[in-house]
């Protein structure tokens, strides 16, 4: 055995091609603009020519604050209810044409963002029709990426997806430092261009999506049995006879003859709430709500927010060098989603990586917390004591060293793990459930976490590398390893059934098959045994 990249659980290398990284990618432009989206605007409001075409200059403080923040979280909001309410169209018309529908809703709102020409409605009204958009796309495209992976490299695949997030972020990052270094504020050219540029990523992803197909599992969920095989032949790039493409089809077959939904709305409702709450399911969707709450109770908002008040201390100000010296944190998160994708995942696993992650990922938390308690980075920078000195600098590094390890571990396999561990037929309201939690949190912890360093300053710090080490222990407790699985061996690892009884609905499965099979070679109609 030579040394590889993906997990050794006996997949044949022939799934591992082309098509399936260049389908993550082309979906993964989906989040390209979410990252780039949520980074960018902050840089944005920071341009001189930004604050004076909308209002922000001859106001207070606390009003500029405020409208600042509102512009910031009614992008939140749009995400929160795009993640929760999009479900529905993702079962209905299927993953693909559900995030072709998404991408537009949001290339409406970017386009109503770069024509507001000075109106803050124009703004407010783009940033919530665009984060309804980003929300769709962080829910469907997770999902879409999970269902057409092999499982050997599933955790790459949807890291790509992460990758892209964290890049996007980092151009917002550097283009708002570029703008603000080459156009002149005198023009609205400046704050037009750092958002005309957000619409980039969701044309590509627009003209891309159509050579993506549809999902083998949504059409066996909908007894589109042929389209479903010839569809993962074509994916995995063997032939639809081959024994893995069959065996895949097999399972897929299995796990959608178990979790039929009523075909009545009402009913169907009751069911889906049946089924959150039953044995193996809502293990699950709690690990997923606290995955996904922990991911943000990390308090890489902190870091991301505070993060100009400790370049001050090393003399680092001005709108121009502390753009600078916040690109590098992007440039930090990106490289962590890097190692995260192409080694930890897979070969390093979910668990470990949480378990690792939440460890070694306190240790800066807690440097920083010390180094704002005995400088005082608030008083120093008012008091213009910008002295440098080595503690100061590895503070620095500590900013940059916390990106990476969050984005290495926290970041990347909370949304894998959410897009993997669901059943099939209740796939993409429990990933919704979980995206929709995610978004509320960030929302959550952006608006309070700058009454908690105006109150609690170095505490704030301590706060959240506690909670970090809680989490590590939380998760060498309560997450089980999936690395290298296939989505429907989850059935077995969270306990909805055991491995006797998955081999008893195989059989039945087989057995269903081939008499619907004989019936139709002979004529014969007649309603399927789950039917009657």
């Amino acid at each position: 055995m030579g040394f590889n990249l993906h997990a050794d659980n006996g997949d044949p290398p022939e799934v591992r091609n082309w098509r399936v990284h260049l389908m993550a990618i082309i979906m993964s432009m989906g989040s390209l603009a979410m990252g780039y989206d949520t980074a960018v605007i902050g840089g944005t409001m920071a341009l001189d020519s930004f604050k004076r075409d909308f209002g922000l200059n001859g106001v207070s403080q606390h009003q500029r604050d405020t409208l600042q923040g509102n512009i910031v979280s009614t992008f939140q909001a749009g995400t929160f209810f795009g993640a929760l309410l999009t479900f529905p169209i993702g079962e209905k018309i299927g993953r693909k044409k559900a995030i072709m529908f998404a991408i537009a809703v949001f290339l409406v709102g970017g386009t109503l963002m770069t024509a507001a020409n000075g109106s803050l409605s124009l703004i407010y009204a783009g940033r919530a029709i665009a984060g309804f958009g980003i929300g769709s796309v962080s829910l469907l495209v997770p999902v879409y990426i999970a269902e057409t992976s092999p499982p050997s490299i599933r955790g790459r695949l949807v890291g790509i997806f992460e990758i892209l997030s964290q890049g996007g972020g980092m151009c917002g990052f550097w283009i708002n430092y570029v703008v603000n270094r080459t156009v002149s504020s005198d023009s609205k050219t400046q704050w037009i261009i750092p958002l005309a540029l957000q619409l980039m990523p969701g044309v590509l992803l627009l003209c891309g999506v159509f050579w993506c197909p549809e999902t083998p599992r949504w059409y066996a969920k909908h007894d589109r049995w042929d389209e479903a095989a010839s569809t993962l032949s074509w994916i995995r790039k063997l032939p639809v006879d081959h024994e893995y493409v069959a065996a895949e089809l097999e399972d897929i077959k299995v796990q959608a003859q178990s979790g039929r939904t009523p075909p009545d709305t009402k009913t169907k409702m009751k069911y889906y709430a049946s089924r959150l709450f039953q044995k193996g399911t809502r293990n699950r969707i709690g690990i997923g709500l606290l995955l996904m709450a922990f991911q943000n109770l990390t308090g890489v908002n902190i870091i991301t927010y505070y993060s100009p008040r400790i370049f001050e201390t090393l003399g680092i100000t001005g709108t121009d060098t502390k753009l600078f010296a916040t690109g590098f944190y992007g440039v930090a998160k990106t490289l962590g989603m890097i190692i995260f994708s192409v080694w930890l995942v897979e070969k390093v696993g979910r668990r470990k990586g949480l378990i690792w992650g939440a460890f070694v990922g306190s240790i800066p938390m807690w440097y920083l917390g010390g180094y704002v308690y005995k400088n005082d980075p608030t008083s120093a920078s008012a008091r213009g004591d910008v002295a440098r000195s080595g503690w100061g600098y590895l503070a620095m590094v500590c900013v940059y060293l916390y990106g990476l390890i969050y984005c290495a571990t926290w970041q990347g396999i909370t949304w894998v793990y959410c897009s993997e561990i669901f059943p099939l037929d209740i796939r993409m309201l429990c990933v919704a459930i979980t995206t929709a939690d995610q978004w509320l949190w960030s929302f959550i912890i952006s608006r309070t976490t700058p009454y908690m360093i105006t109150s609690l300053g170095y505490g704030t710090y301590m706060f959240f590398a506690s909670l970090m080490v809680l989490m590590g222990i939380w998760a060498w407790w309560a997450v089980p390893e999936t690395k290298g699985k296939t989505l429907e061996e989850m059935e077995v690892i969270f306990g909805a059934t055991s491995e006797q009884n998955l081999v008893h609905d195989e059989k039945d499965a087989d057995l269903e098959t081939n008499e619907k099979h004989s019936a139709a070679s002979i004529g014969v109609m007649r309603p399927s045994p789950r039917t009657e």
